[in-house]
Formats: C-alpha cells, sequence, structure tokens
C-alpha cells in the first residue's frame, strides 16, 4: 500500500491572497488598532505619529525576517534572553599548594591505588570490577 509524503511542509498556506494567516493577523490587528487611535484622538494631525509607528511595527512582524527567522520569533528569544535566568561560569585559577600538602596527597594516591583499583575511563570496566567484588584482586582471572 502506497501513502503520499507531505512536501513543503516548512512553506505555510497562502490562505488570504498572497498572505498566510499570521501575516493577515498581524496586519489586521495593526489595522485595527490604528483604526481605534484614530478613533480616540479624533484628529488625523493627532494620530498620525502613533498610526505610522504601529503600522510599520505590524508590517515588520508580517514581512520582515533577520537571519532567515521572522521578526516575532526575534522579539520572543530577545525576551526569554532578558527576563530569564542565566549561568555565569568562569576558569578558577588553581592556587598552588604547600609542599606538605602535595607530599601527603601522592601518599594518598598511592595508598588509594594500592587498596582500590584505578578508574579507568571505560564505564563497562568499573561495572564488571564491582559485579566481581567477591573475586580475590589478584586472581588469574582478572590479570589479563
Amino acid at each position: 500500500m502506497r501513502f503520499q509524503v507531505p512536501q513543503f511542509i516548512e512553506v505555510e498556506d497562502k490562505i488570504f491572497g498572497p498572505l498566510t494567516l499570521k501575516q493577515f493577523i498581524y496586519l489586521a490587528g495593526g489595522g485595527g488598532l490604528s483604526f481605534l487611535i484614530y478613533s480616540i484622538f479624533g484628529s488625523l494631525l493627532l494620530s498620525a505619529v502613533p498610526v505610522i509607528a504601529i503600522m510599520a511595527v505590524s508590517a515588520a512582524l508580517a514581512f520582515y525576517k533577520l537571519n532567515n527567522k521572522p521578526l516575532i520569533s526575534v522579539v520572543e528569544y530577545a525576551f526569554k534572553y532578558y527576563l530569564g535566568n542565566k549561568l555565569y561560569v568562569w576558569k578558577k585559577e588553581q592556587k598552588p599548594m604547600p609542599k606538605t600538602q602535595i607530599e601527603a596527597t601522592k601518599d594518598a594516591k598511592n595508598f588509594a591505588s594500592i587498596m582500590v583499583p584505578k578508574i579507568s575511563d571505560s564505564k563497562l570496566k568499573d561495572l564488571t570490577w564491582s559485579l566481581d567484588i567477591k573475586e580475590s584482586m589478584y586472581s588469574n582471572k582478572n590479570q589479563k
């Protein structure tokens, strides 16, 4: 049985002539808000500046793309960045240890290497060592 696979799923459908649904909503919302401001001020002279600004923002939201991303996505990312938590990471400098501490660390490392096997890069080796804990560390089976 054959199925049709949808093509061009990244392209939005044109619903209102050459406009997609989102573009139409941005332009209609900007036009409605502009009409509301014009009706509040009552004069074309007083409402010209806010109306032009609102129409410019709504046209930019509908048509302008920044790095092939819609402007609304860039605005959303900006809000998330400025209002969200930030993690600051810095490189902490190592202070030189006194000589007595260096010798104590070397002694502890030598003692630990005798008592416990070294931590390996492979998690599988660590897992097998923990499963075979009942066997002797120096048996012939483990020295391959």
